[in-house]
């Protein structure tokens, strides 16, 4: 008995050897281009400026200093309002989209679907050149305003924070739509029915059954749309102006403009802070399957 388990050792150790083996490759890869990027811009964010904007590696505290005056506190609620504020209008405008498209015949579903992920298939620069088109004083909207009577000239809709959030919205709705959808679609029909046939009225249909049941599909969409708007800097650059800087154009203006390096890389370990704690809430949040009955 122990000469064969001793000869079945080895054959049991093998496929984990093999495992090892294979993952060898992955782990160099994110070391190599994930990793040791992350350390690079660590080290600078400890870094100083030099007098032609050199790095001069000598630890200081000073970069993560300098982010605790007034100036950068407004950039960072400014950033951190644009995001809520986005990521709530996906919500909202999210939502029945994605219920809708959730109870249309399954033949069509694909069809809805295409059109939601059709933008996505353009170049964001290039969606974001059609909104500066549009909400310009004589762009479409404006003319659609004056044609309807809302105003009796063009309004200044370009260069506003509506401009950013209106950039913002479009391009990441459809982060907002695919997860509802998915939830939405796994959710059982037969809860709200039962719910009907208790003379539940509809407000209390919708938010004592379907949002708890598609709980986890509305946080993976906030957490898709609140981490790239937070991030974003071509819209605000294009469409807000100068006085709608986020933190993704203030990392741009320290790299590129006043070549400050440890200064932008410590904005964006702040940055990346913000984004691993909306992970977290998401895992904390996001566990569970749509649809099912929790257990008591």
């Amino acid at each position: 008995m122990r000469m064969s388990e001793q000869s079945a050792a080895p054959s049991t150790s093998r496929p984990s050897c093999v495992r090892c083996r294979l993952a060898i490759p992955g782990l160099l890869w994110m070391g190599l281009f994930f990793l040791l990027p992350l350390v690079l811009v660590l080290a600078i964010s400890f870094a100083s400026r030099g007098t032609y904007g050199g790095i001069l590696w000598e630890f200081t505290w000073a970069n993560y200093l300098d982010l605790l005056h007034p100036l950068y506190g407004k950039i960072f609620a400014q950033s951190l309002w644009y995001a809520g504020l986005t990521t709530l209008l996906c919500l909202v405008l999210g939502f029945p989209l994605a219920y809708a498209i959730a109870r249309s015949a399954p033949r069509w579903q694909p069809v809805w679907l295409l059109l939601v992920m059709l933008p996505l298939w353009t170049n964001f620069l290039a969606r974001t050149y059609a909104w500066m088109i549009l909400l310009r004083q004589d762009g479409l909207v404006n003319r659609w305003l004056s044609a309807i009577g809302f105003t009796d000239g063009p309004l200044e809709l370009l260069y506003t924070p509506s401009a950013v959030v209106i950039g913002l919205v479009y391009g990441y709705l459809p982060f907002m739509v695919l997860p509802l959808y998915v939830a939405i679609e796994r959710l059982d029909p037969l809860l709200v029915d039962a719910a009907w046939d208790l003379y539940a009225s509809r407000w209390a249909i919708l938010i004592r059954v379907i949002l708890p049941l598609v709980k986890p599909g509305i946080v993976a969409g906030c957490i898709l749309v609140f981490i790239p708007s937070i991030g974003a800097f071509i819209t605000p650059d294009l469409l807000g102006g100068a006085k709608s800087m986020m933190i993704g154009n203030l990392i741009q203006h320290e790299y590129l403009v006043v070549r400050d390096w440890p200064l932008g890389s410590a904005v964006s370990f702040v940055l990346m802070g913000l984004v691993l704690l909306a992970v977290a809430l998401y895992y904390r949040n996001g566990p569970g399957e749509p649809g099912r009955r929790e257990e008591r």
